[in-house]
């Protein structure tokens, strides 16, 4: 853990006894799966007495927030984070947008990315999840995102209808090194793939992997910039020639 890391986890920490000293709910800025991780090994056996969740909007979510509320508190103090809604305005005349688009216009307006988590890209419309605090000033103040006028809305989470859409892939390996599962989800050489992970292209949960012969885990989320996501379902058995039968589900 580095020193950027020590300082997030110390904070993260600070803000469970702050809950528990004023025995009022508080929330963190959005983590990485990486901080994330980080976290939940640090503050083991170091919390106080108050209930801790990790909210991002929905099941899948990769970025999320850490949640604390008091003993006893209930549903009636909902995490501080809010669904938006953007469209253009003029679907027909509007461009295809990234996500890199969304993020973009978002930087633009002078938002960190600590207060945005998952941006979700469907069609010619986008959900974004903030931070509560900065969720009127994002619907004020979106209007353009590159050339398309667009309309920001914050809506209720009983609309938010998003089901990752994903494909499996099953096939041999030799290993559960992270060139030889890369090569199975997108269907490419190892060889194809060194420059991938030597160019710091690839994470793993959120943080950057360099070593090919990194051993993946079960579950372990996977995100190759430039060919797309996956997960690691892991192995099922293995073949007469000693290779291991292994699946992954691919996010399309």
């Amino acid at each position: 853990m580095n020193k950027e890391e020590q300082m997030i986890c110390s904070h993260l920490l600070d803000l469970a006894e702050a809950c528990d000293r004023r025995g009022y709910p508080m929330g963190s800025d959005f983590l990485t799966l990486n901080e994330q991780n980080l976290f939940l090994a640090f503050s083991k056996d170091k919390l106080p007495p108050v209930s801790m969740e990790m909210c991002g909007g929905y099941e899948l979510a990769e970025r999320k927030i850490i949640f604390y509320k008091p003993v006893g508190v209930g549903e009636e103090y909902p995490a501080p984070i809010s669904l938006l809604s953007v469209q253009p305005l003029m679907k027909k005349f509007s461009e295809e947008l990234t996500h890199r688009d969304y993020l973009g216009a978002l930087m633009n307006l002078g938002i960190s990315r600590t207060k945005t988590g998952d941006i979700i890209v469907q069609d010619k419309q986008a959900y974004l999840i903030v931070s509560e605090s900065i969720a009127d000033y994002i619907c004020e103040n979106l209007t353009r995102i590159r050339h398309t006028s667009v309309m920001c809305r914050q809506i209720d989470w009983q609309e938010f209808d998003y089901k990752p859409q994903v494909k499996e892939v099953m096939g041999s390996i030799a290993s559960v090194r992270l060139d030889a599962v890369i090569g199975l989800a997108f269907s490419q050489s190892r060889s194809k793939l060194t420059g991938y992970i030597s160019e710091e292209k690839v994470q793993v949960n959120g943080k950057v992997i360099t070593s090919n012969a990194y051993n993946l885990k079960e579950n372990d989320l996977i995100s190759v910039r430039g060919l797309g996501k996956f997960r690691y379902k892991g192995t099922s058995a293995v073949t007469k020639k000693g290779r291991l039968m292994a699946s992954v589900e691919v996010f399309v």
